[in-house]
């Protein structure tokens, strides 16, 4: 399993960032700091770790929050040069914007103005929350302006700290109730040169759609219309969680017609059972009849429902193929589908049901059944 993220961020931050602070504000106690933030800082997660660390810096900065502010944002390095936002080294900044988010609420303009900023080294999504909560009009106003930013980290801060079921962090009732202001934002991003921003528009209408289903459809109908490649991008990321809920309006919506049948023959999978750690093979031939007329585009998934620790079972689509049928033509896919322990999927015992998804339509495709290591090993 992959190494917590925790693990990676040390008491060695909070020295590095005692030094910087010092550099700037020689009364700084960097003992006194230093001894504090190690008292059950191993026990923390990692974004507990940035609250216990902008908490602890508090108590040894000026307690006037400008001047607290003024000698933090002293301390800072230069901004980002690319988009490795989330890269540890950028997550130094961490506490810098917890500091903000719990201690600048009263204080509206020189918090936005740090934080915009501290989104250019790291990323503001998280703390921004708290003044969307307690300033939404003013906030909002910000993130308007912020629209038109040249620096693409600010203007990503737009659409990913607004979403809201961001994760990490804690979601936007207001934003889930009504997205309209929210939508009012991703409208003036859509078309953002960078990559970086229209993927954070993509994940903040996915966001949308799992409360809006409808709306999300709408907007993305509407999007559709003259869109540059660019766009289609978007739209295509947006649909994602709706597509695997097998959504017929949003696969229309992305040219995937429902109501043409494919056939699902010679469907199959192999072993029919198998120990913890390996893995069975899917296998099936879809067949477009000669009557279809037409060539159809077919988006193929195949959705496992998985066994849980409580016996019930959880069904998890993975994407398997895209491609185009024409009238007569049979193809056979295959897929090797891993049970492998990972940090992500913890596998149980028990029947495990496979469905293939063609076009938003389900087809069985078997059953196997999953063994644990001890059971194989006490057989014969």
């Amino acid at each position: 399993m992959a190494e917590p993220l925790k693990n990676r961020y040390g008491l060695e931050v909070a020295d590095v960032l005692a030094q910087q602070i010092d550099s700037v504000w020689p009364d700084f106690d960097t003992t006194a700091f230093m001894k504090q933030v190690s008292e059950g800082y191993d026990a923390l997660e990692l974004m507990a770790r940035g609250q216990h660390i902008a908490d602890v810096l508090q108590q040894h900065l000026p307690a006037e929050y400008d001047v607290a502010l003024d000698i933090l944002m002293r301390s800072v390095g230069a901004p980002l040069a690319d988009e490795r936002s989330f890269s540890m080294a950028a997550f130094y900044y961490l506490p810098h914007t917890c500091f903000v988010a719990s201690y600048g609420l009263q204080q509206l303009d020189i918090s936005m103005a740090a934080l915009y900023q501290l989104t250019q080294r790291f990323t503001a999504e998280f703390s921004i929350r708290a003044f969307i909560q307690q300033w939404p009009v003013e906030t909002m106003a910000y993130l308007q302006r912020w629209c038109d930013d040249p620096n693409h980290h600010v203007r990503r801060l737009v659409s990913e700290g607004t979403r809201p079921r961001l994760p990490w962090a804690g979601r936007l009732p207001a934003f889930q109730r009504d997205p309209a202001p929210v939508l009012a934002l991703l409208e003036q991003l859509k078309d953002d040169p960078e990559l970086y921003v229209r993927r954070s528009v993509a994940n903040n209408l996915n966001d949308i759609g799992k409360d809006h289903p409808e709306l999300l459809v709408d907007v993305c109908r509407r999007w559709m219309q003259g869109a540059s490649g660019e766009r289609r991008w978007i739209v295509r990321h947006a649909l994602r969680s709706a597509v695997k809920r097998c959504d017929a309006d949003a696969l229309a919506v992305l040219g995937f017609d429902t109501e043409q049948r494919v056939q699902v023959t010679q469907g199959g999978i192999q072993p029919a059972a198998v120990t913890i750690g390996e893995a069975v093979e899917l296998h099936a031939t879809l067949l477009l009849p000669s009557s279809a007329g037409k060539p159809l585009s077919v988006m193929v998934d195949f959705r496992v429902h998985y066994v849980k620790a409580s016996g019930r079972t959880s069904a998890k689509v993975f994407k398997l193929k895209q491609l185009t049928l024409m009238p007569g033509q049979a193809i056979t896919l295959g897929k090797s589908l891993s049970l492998a322990e990972r940090s992500t999927r913890r596998h149980y015992p028990g029947s495990h049901h496979i469905e293939l998804l063609v076009n938003g339509t389900a087809f069985p495709l078997g059953v196997f059944e999953l063994c644990g290591a001890d059971h194989v090993a006490a057989e014969p």
